[in-house]
């Protein structure tokens, strides 16, 4: 099998070379290129093949926001993870609104850097499990715990269950244990809800879940 390749734009040469470390301990994963800001990162994703962005959403020069909006415009093929010191909804939503596929905490990353890679390379979607809670408990302060909210009756309820799950990370195998019915019934549910909100990227339906537009029936 062929190495899965990875470009590194961080502007602290250590966190790079943490990061490769980490990265080179798998033999199917290989740093081919290193950035220390968002325009070095553009220069190099132009001389050399990757699958893989990894990038500080704070970087010099050019931020990894509008470095990931530019790479999804040149390189659509290219999937982006974007590193982040930071926690909240707000950053998180602007990572997603600039095409990125995962977004990781960087405290997460020496447990979780190998699982965000591997779901967002099998074309899956990842964000860091701190803010999975922070997401949880949005939803259940926007919501008053008054269960999965639906949008204005577009949503059945089992469907918004899953998509509740789906904005906390979970893949369709942990969806399906927990809900207990079957992977395939699971990735039906899903299809139908990207059909049904318009979305083509499993991505969006964590954005989705974080918009305005989403509330509760009960509401």
């Amino acid at each position: 099998m062929d190495p899965y390749l990875i470009v590194l734009a961080d502007d602290h040469h250590l966190v790079r070379q943490g990061l490769k470390a980490l990265i080179e301990k798998a033999a199917d994963l290989r740093v081919v290129g290193e950035a220390s800001n968002g325009l070095e990162l553009l220069e190099l994703l132009n001389e050399l093949s990757a699958n893989m962005a990894i990038l500080d959403i704070t970087m010099p020069k050019l931020r990894g926001i509008e470095a990931a909006e530019k790479i999804k415009k040149l390189y659509p093929e290219i999937k982006i993870l974007m590193l982040s010191m930071h926690k909240d909804k707000d950053s998180l939503d602007q990572a997603l609104s600039s095409g990125a596929d995962g977004y990781l905490v960087k405290e997460d990353a020496p447990t979780e850097l190998f699982s965000a890679i591997e779901r967002i390379r099998q074309g899956g979607s990842y964000v860091s499990s701190i803010i999975h809670q922070e997401i949880k408990d949005l939803l259940l302060q926007k919501y008053g715990g008054r269960g999965s909210p639906s949008s204005s009756g577009i949503l059945t309820s089992r469907e918004s269950q899953i998509l509740n799950l789906i904005a906390e990370g979970k893949s369709s195998k942990e969806i399906a244990g927990l809900i207990s019915i079957s992977i395939r019934t699971v990735e039906k549910h899903r299809s139908n809800i990207m059909k049904k909100l318009h979305i083509k990227k499993s991505i969006d339906l964590v954005r989705y879940v974080l918009s305005k537009e989403y509330t509760s029936p009960n509401a």
